[in-house]
Formats: structure tokens, C-alpha cells, sequence
């Protein structure tokens, strides 16, 4: 019998199911650490601001915009309503829209 026969169906995801797959939207985020001490703060505001953008941008391509054109201040905005984020600032916009562009 070949190998490939003996692996089992890997689970659906969003692009190939024959339906939507539900999002298991409320989430547990990961234990949160404390930062380590003793840098500028526009290190701590860099960081956090990243941290954002990436949940931002996560939640943009869960809920199908995949495109950085796609993906509007309002629509970012919106977004982070949506998730229970602050609402982000038009550097943390531009910085959504990059993560969307350069992870393609």
C-alpha cells in the first residue's frame, strides 16, 4: 500500500472547504510576558505598535481582505473595532498595509 494512502485527510481550512469554516473568533491570547527593562521608549512604542499591525493584519485576512488596496483606513479601523483593539493611527494603517504586502 503507498504511504500517501496510509497519511490521514488533513482538517479543511478556509480555501478549500466546501463551506465557510467558523473562525474561532474569541480566543485565548498567548500569556503575556513583560518587556525587558531599560530601553528608549520609542522602542516599547515600535514594538507595541508592530504587535498591532500584525493582529491587525491577521484579522484582515481572516475575514478576506488580502490585498493591501483592499484593506482602507476605515476598513482597518473597523477591523480593530471588530477585535477589541484601540483604533490604530494612520502610521499603524500604512504599517498593516505593509505587513499585507511584503508576507505575499
Amino acid at each position: 500500500m503507498p504511504a500517501a494512502a496510509l497519511k490521514p485527510k488533513p482538517l479543511p481550512t478556509q480555501s478549500t472547504a466546501k463551506r465557510a469554516v467558523l473562525l474561532d473568533s474569541p480566543y485565548a491570547p498567548a500569556e503575556k510576558r513583560p518587556l525587558p527593562a531599560g530601553r528608549p521608549r520609542e522602542w516599547y512604542v515600535t514594538h507595541n505598535r508592530r504587535l498591532k499591525a500584525m493582529r491587525l493584519a491577521i484579522a484582515l485576512l481572516d475575514s478576506g481582505v488580502y490585498l493591501p488596496n483592499q484593506a482602507r483606513d476605515e476598513t482597518i479601523r473597523s477591523t480593530a473595532e471588530s477585535i477589541g483593539v484601540h483604533p490604530p493611527s494612520d502610521t499603524t494603517c500604512h504599517m498593516v498595509r505593509a505587513l499585507m504586502r511584503y508576507s505575499r
